[in-house]
């Protein structure tokens, strides 16, 4: 990922190995979403309901002066575009709304979707346009879409537009969780507007004009569940079946031809990779903050940055989101039963075309599986176990998981190091304080392992330890312990995109100042591996951000 931040920097980086691809004005993109599916036969550009179609023309609304802030090079890669020469140029025009090339058809998507819990009708691209799809060197076609773009038919009372922190954070978010081996949509560019946008950040009644961006996000499809919930919802069935069959042809080829039999299959496959997405959110602590179901990828991506959060102090009750804040529907435990819930609403939308619904609760217990062996299989991970299920594992998982809520406790931290506790018998040759030294910087409190809290965990960390040796103690033994703490690093990130950390890169961009986010997306890159020089980018969040606004909790405003 590269930082753009002067002409002679850009220039600069243009000048290295690109893969020989052309820039943006050399891709070659296609609309088969908008060919093949029926869309609104109305042109108005204002908020309006919309029936029978799957999506509105609309093209995005121009900025006073794009400029380019920020180019993902990996996601260039991915797509086979260059990075642009200069942040003023063509390509700042085009990611800016600006400027369509040929091949371009935008469009906002229509889709409804349950938002905290409760049918919310009509939603769809507010302020997100497809410009189109890109034939990438892959093989594949990936949609690219601009997030901030101006209004669209449903935008309702918003003004279509995102600022620059919201945009910041979907941009860094949608790279760092890539790196991580998180399922999800891509980010190719930050642009600046040159515009204000005005934002209530906490809907306090403290509106606030602040700068404004365009983010352009990148994925095989932007379908979600709510995409299908509208149409059902609405009546529309031939229209709902149209959508599955252009899901099922373009994104699911292995499953055969459309039928009752094939959308159950379909049906079963995307519980499946939702399973394995929510096992893997878990993993490093990913709270999404609103698992609305139009935020649902029916591809099984993480998509819809908006008030995430990693859990800092481990908290299974914890919600990055203050519109959540009371209900805490949305809280890091409940995400599997959410996912579920709005995997139920799916279903349901997707009834009139399966029309069995015994194969549509195979769909959901496939889910059920899913996620289970996943997480499973991420937590022996974590814990460098060759795999869970013998007697008495149970006992220890629940017994961890109390004891890292018991006292406020780092999740990143404490993970990451279990990789350096020492596993020789304690009762022969080591006594609890060295045991559980290595995890000394995962504790908020400096002076809780002088308390209780210290006795309870040496006697964890001895019995974590007996179990590790039991692994060891197979046939295999050697080869496992060899292989032990490489499984611990890839499954437990040192570096992981912070609130605060993504605040500081904020605030200095607010500034003109680039270098932050620049060291930060570079050591995004490479979340597990340890980097000395950035050593400070691991640490505990800071105290002085326990309370400050963009570094604690935030709305859903952007």
């Amino acid at each position: 990922m590269d930082i753009l931040d002067s002409t002679s920097t850009i220039r600069n980086r243009a000048d290295r190995a690109d893969g020989g691809y052309a820039g943006l004005d050399g891709a070659r993109f296609d609309d088969s979403f908008v060919r093949e599916l029926p869309g609104d036969p109305q042109t108005r550009n204002v908020p309006r309901p919309v029936h029978g179609a799957c999506y509105t023309r609309v093209d995005p609304t121009p900025v006073r002066a794009p400029r380019l802030l920020a180019w993902a090079r990996e996601t260039g890669d991915l797509l086979g575009i260059a990075p642009p020469p200069v942040p003023d140029g063509e390509a700042a025009q085009v990611l800016g709304g600006n400027r369509l090339l040929p091949g371009m058809r935008p469009y906002a998507a229509r889709y409804g979707g349950h938002q905290f819990g409760h049918w919310a009708g009509q939603l769809g691209d507010g302020r997100a346009i497809t410009l189109g799809e890109i034939a990438c060197p892959d093989g594949l076609r990936r949609e690219v879409q601009l997030k901030g773009a101006g209004r669209t038919p449903y935008s309702r009372t918003a003004d279509g537009r995102a600022v620059l922190r919201s945009s910041v954070r979907e941009f860094l978010c949608s790279e760092a969780m890539h790196a991580l081996g998180v399922p999800t949509t891509r980010a190719l560019s930050l642009v600046a507007t040159g515009e204000a946008v005005v934002r209530d950040m906490f809907y306090d009644g403290n509106p606030r004009p602040e700068p404004g961006a365009v983010v352009c996000r990148v994925a095989p499809s932007f379908v979600r569940f709510g995409s299908f919930e509208i149409l059902a919802a609405d009546g529309e069935t031939e229209v709902l079946r149209r959508l599955a069959d252009y899901v099922v042809r373009t994104h699911f080829p292995a499953l055969g031809a459309p039928s009752a039999p094939v959308y159950a299959q379909w049906f079963e496959e995307v519980c499946r990779r939702t399973g394995v997405l929510i096992a893997q959110w878990m993993r490093v602590g990913f709270v999404h903050g609103v698992m609305n179901t139009d935020n649902m990828s029916i591809l099984g991506l993480t998509i819809d940055y908006g008030p995430y959060g990693w859990l800092e102090g481990f908290d299974l009750g914890w919600t990055p989101n203050t519109t959540d804040a009371q209900g805490r529907r949305y809280r890091f435990g409940s995400q599997p039963e959410i996912a579920r819930w709005n995997l139920e609403r799916l279903a349901h939308a997707l009834a009139p075309l399966v029309g069995d619904a015994a194969a549509l609760a195979q769909g959901l217990a496939a889910f059920d599986a899913a996620f289970h062996a996943a997480w499973r299989e991420a937590l022996a991970d974590k814990l460098g176990l060759a795999a869970l299920g013998q007697v008495g594992d149970e006992a220890l998982l629940g017994d961890l998981f109390e004891l890292l809520q018991r006292v406020e406790t780092d999740m990143t931290l404490f993970f990451r190091g279990l990789m350096h506790v020492p596993l020789e018998d304690a009762a022969d040759a080591l006594d609890g304080a060295a045991r559980v030294e290595p995890l000394r910087p995962a504790f908020y409190d400096g002076e809780i392992l002088a308390s209780g809290h210290h006795g309870v965990l040496a006697d964890w960390l001895r019995r974590y330890a007996a179990r590790v040796r039991e692994d060891a103690g197979a046939p295999d033994g050697t080869a496992f312990m060899a292989a032990r703490h490489a499984r611990m690093q890839r499954a437990n990130p040192k570096y992981v995109l912070r609130n605060y950390l993504a605040q500081e890169a904020i605030d200095a961009l607010e500034q003109g100042d680039s270098s932050v986010l620049e060291r930060l997306m570079e050591v995004l890159r490479h979340p597990c591996d340890e980097q000395p020089a950035h050593e400070a980018l691991a640490g505990r969040r800071p105290e002085w951000a326990r309370h400050r606004p963009g570094c604690s909790a935030l709305s859903c405003s952007s």
